[in-house]
């Protein structure tokens, strides 16, 4: 009779994974299925983390069966989280694949928001911007408009309390940063989101409380620079430094943890962890940040450089793609420019067009008044040869009675004057009005030349009307045709072997262990695209009560001995602008004895010119034995 099986969640950054595992089902079969659905191929930085029956957060060695670490009164489903285990020196250089750079980046996002990481005000403000760039792109006032980050968890609730600023007034400091990242693509922001929390003093480090032989409780912390030794009172700043080049062996006995220094003339460093499952954990990770800082400065196997052709030519391809996108994008704001340009001058062709038209019917009214004019003109002039019709016929009439009498000559005469005046007044009339004639026809000519023009700026704006459209669609299409397309496309996906290493370097088969899952329901929080996966594990050489790991055998050299800070390029010069910036712009809002201890330690490194590396380098001064005794004295 067949066992039953037994369901499991997965839960990632951005997801939700169920599956159905058999009993014989192992680590790897599990992990190997989780990464292979979700697409990951750099699985030499993550593991399975949930928390065992005495309440420690553990992680699953994939080299034993999965029910054989959680406890026989399990929870259904079995809880798990997927989390990155180890962290890179320099995401920069390290980080190939864009769902490797995803789960780090909302990883690492989650745990400064958490405070899980301490974050200075200026720093998680800059951060916010480039988490805003990620979701949301470049800003777009037509789009984001105030009060679209509303449901979006910006800062750390310690900085928000920590400022006299409100949720509305944080949302647009915050946008202003936003709008200084125009043209960054997702993933390109949330690699800057990356190395900027990079620099942090917690970023990568997992601590464990111990205690020397004197019994005074320290912190210990694991990183991929090597192990360093707080004070109990302050996770920022190391006292002590080692290396991963420096450590020979480590081996734990029960709640007893010893690290052998490769220096034989120095004592062992020894401590004593609260659990014997705390230094299980220890071990686990010290195994795999050694073995990954060995990696890193040997050349990378034919896997590796695979991924990162594919992946920079997939980011080559990206970059042309944005490149024409952003060349389409300026091409229609040309032409939307032109566009408005031309409904701008057809308003003022309108505007002059009803002006014309005005003018035209004001020529046409004095046209009407000159033709009135001119009729009475005609009817004076006919009047006017009327009279001098009369006064000829009167001038005969006095030549021929001269004889008359000299009354009648008189009367005649007086009339002869009355009708000559009436002539001169007629006359002047006359003149008068043909005066006016010319003057009313030469208004007439300018009125019909004015009514010419107007009718042509009708025909004009009618053409440029129908042309506003199909000349700038015509220009954005000519100039299209000059757009640079790719004369390459990305390779085909490589297919590696299934092939696997652990961090140690042991070697194991593929996947036909993980037959015996059965996968039954996927449940997304996001869409994330699953594509080829492959592999890896963490074998954990520790038993129960005690285990030990000896590291290859490494030369020291000067170089391998020192901090290395990450490359600095213009892109890094401008991250240091903005956050000066930022940070004198929230100095007038800081309320005034809202420090916390962290505040005050961070504050005073900066004050001393202490920085993350720096600090590392000076903890790491001096030979093994000196330091061992440091740690055994504190």
């Amino acid at each position: 009779m067949p066992k039953k099986q037994v369901n499991v969640r997965i839960t990632t950054m951005d997801a939700e994974l169920e599956f159905s595992i058999k009993p014989s089902t192992t680590g790897k079969m599990l992990f190997d299925q989780v990464v292979r659905t979700i697409g990951l191929r750099e699985v030499w930085f993550f593991g399975l983390q949930f928390v065992d029956n005495k309440g420690y957060t553990t992680w699953l060695v994939l080299t034993k069966k999965v029910l054989d670490q959680v406890d026989k009164k399990h929870e259904n489903p079995l809880q798990f989280r997927f989390r990155a285990k180890f962290y890179p020196e320099d995401v920069g250089e390290e980080i190939i694949q864009e769902i490797t750079l995803r789960m780090f980046y909302l990883q690492v996002k989650s745990s400064i928001l958490s405070d899980e990481i301490y974050c200075p005000a200026e720093t998680a403000t800059l951060l916010s911007s480039y988490a805003v760039q990620a979701k949301y792109g470049d800003y777009i006032p037509e789009y984001h408009k105030p009060g679209f980050l509303a449901n979006d968890r910006l800062l750390p609730q310690r900085v928000m309390d920590q400022h006299k600023l409100t949720r509305d007034q944080w949302e647009d400091k915050i946008t202003v940063w936003h709008k200084e990242h125009r043209g960054l693509l997702r993933e390109e922001a949330m690699m800057e989101y990356l190395k900027l929390a990079q620099d942090l003093e917690m970023y990568g480090v997992n601590y464990f409380e111990i205690e020397n032989k004197r019994g005074t409780e320290v912190y210990l912390g694991v990183d991929a620079l090597g192990i360093n030794v707080y004070e109990k009172n302050d996770k920022l700043t190391p006292k002590i430094g080692f290396p991963w080049v420096e450590i020979r062996n480590i081996t734990f006995n029960k709640r007893k943890f010893i690290i052998k220094p490769v220096d034989k003339t120095a004592k062992d460093f020894i401590f004593t962890a609260p659990h014997v499952r705390v230094n299980k954990t220890i071990l686990t990770l010290c195994m795999g940040n050694h073995d990954l800082s060995v990696k890193r400065r040997m050349a990378d196997t034919i896997e590796v450089q695979q991924m990162k052709i594919q992946a920079r030519e997939e980011r080559t391809a990206k970059k042309v793609a944005r490149e024409k996108l952003d060349r389409e994008i300026a091409l229609r704001e040309e032409a939307e420019k032109r566009q408005r340009e031309f409904e701008e001058r057809l308003v003022l062709m309108n505007r002059e067009m009803e002006q014309r038209q005005s003018d035209l019917h004001h020529a046409q009214e004095t046209i009407r008044a000159l033709e009135e004019q001119l009729r009475d003109l005609q009817r004076a002039k006919e009047e006017l040869e009327n009279k001098q019709d009369e006064l000829r016929t009167m001038m005969v009439r006095l030549e021929e009675a001269k004889e008359m009498e000299a009354e009648e000559r008189a009367r005649l005469e007086e009339e002869i004057r009355s009708k000559r005046d009436e002539v001169e007044r007629i006359r002047d009339e006359v003149q008068y009005k043909d005066e006016e004639t010319r003057r009313l026809q030469e208004e007439v000519a300018e009125a019909r030349r004015r009514e010419e023009e107007a009718t042509q700026a009708l025909a004009t704006a009618s053409l440029v009307r129908k042309a506003s459209t199909s000349s700038s669609s015509s220009s954005e299409e000519e100039k299209m045709k000059h757009v640079i397309k790719p004369d390459f496309f990305p390779s085909e996906r490589v297919e590696v072997g299934l092939q696997q290493r652990a961090y140690n370097g042991d070697m194991y088969g593929g996947f036909e262990a993980a037959e015996t899952i059965d996968r039954h329901s996927i449940s997304r929080k996001s869409s994330t695209s699953s594509s080829a996966s492959d592999r890896t594990a963490t074998n954990d050489r520790a038993s129960m009560f005690g285990g030990s790991y000896q590291m290859p055998e490494v030369t020291p050299t000067p170089e391998m001995l020192e901090i290395h800070e990450p490359k600095q390029d213009s892109a890094s010069t401008r991250r240091m602008k903005l956050l000066e910036e930022v940070k004198l712009s929230l100095a007038a809002e800081r309320k005034q004895g809202s420090e916390t201890q962290m505040d005050v330690i961070h504050s005073q490194n900066i004050k001393e010119g202490k920085t993350k590396y720096k600090t590392l380098r000076e903890v790491r001064k001096g030979n093994t034995k000196r330091r061992v005794d440091q740690f055994e004295n504190m």
